[in-house]
């Protein structure tokens, strides 16, 4: 094996951070996204960093990062980002807001950007704060038949060897196997760097490729309809009680007992 080449899968959400408060639209159809400040996916962040992290270790040689996006013309301000980050090309799938993929509609375009780039790994968020499907990686190694580590708080590579440390009920769980493969990555992976502004001065220009899913001979149809989305009923004020007795009598009152 000459080296890793690298994809990086990257999503455009609305901002998480406490400022920015989400809200259902007058439609009831969706979250309102007009207006609202956006955001690198917080995961995807996280990968991005592992990947240029790897590539700093020096234990294996990292040929090329590349950052991938599919989304609306605005998705270019996270992939200038993330070349800012240390990425070394980007690629814009250009998908209108309202056409928004389904994650077996990325898998499939992941696969065939994978085919294309020829790219041995993989490193994408366990889920995005949107959708919150956290399916998008496990389709996509089903799709390309490579292992793949989920949830992911450590990573090594050294030559083709990949031990992937995941955190589990009661414990770690440390996974061993060979690319090519797909990592999912989680919180506590890495601390993500804030990108300089001599960094993003260069991330100006560096690539960014523009594509269709056309290109890839694919559509947006989606599976699935989104028959109502509402807020979550406000929380109910609590009661108190003198005693246990009270408590459990309470408790079987609102039927929880």
């Amino acid at each position: 094996m000459s080296g890793l080449r690298i994809l990086v899968p990257i999503k455009r959400v609305i901002d998480y951070t406490p400022q920015v408060k989400p809200r259902v639209n007058r439609a009831q159809t969706a979250v309102e996204t007009a207006n609202v400040k956006h955001s690198m996916n917080p995961f995807d962040e996280l990968s991005i960093e592992e990947a240029v992290r790897l590539r700093e270790r020096k234990a294996t040689p990292v040929e090329e990062i590349v950052a991938i996006s599919a989304g609306p013309a605005k998705a270019q301000d996270i992939l200038r980002t993330a070349m800012a980050m240390g990425a070394d090309r980007s690629i814009h799938v250009q998908v209108d807001e309202k056409d928004a993929l389904e994650p077996l509609g990325v898998a499939k375009l992941l696969k065939k950007v994978v085919d294309e780039q020829k790219s041995n790994l993989v490193i994408l968020g366990k889920q995005s704060i949107d959708d919150d499907a956290g399916q998008t990686g496990q389709m996509l190694a089903g799709l390309l038949n490579w292992p793949q580590a989920t949830q992911a708080s450590k990573v090594e590579v050294e030559g083709e060897k990949v031990t992937v440390t995941r955190e589990v009920d009661g414990g770690v769980e440390t996974l061993r196997t060979k690319l090519p493969m797909v990592i999912t990555t989680d919180l506590r992976l890495n601390e993500p760097r804030y990108a300089s502004l001599p960094n993003i001065m260069k991330a100006k220009k560096k690539p960014l490729e523009k594509k269709t899913l056309k290109d890839y001979g694919l559509d947006a149809a989606p599976r699935l309809k989104t028959v109502k989305v509402t807020d979550p009923p406000q929380r109910q004020g609590g009661v108190k009680v003198e005693d246990v007795d009270g408590m459990i009598g309470k408790l079987k009152e609102l039927g929880a007992l």
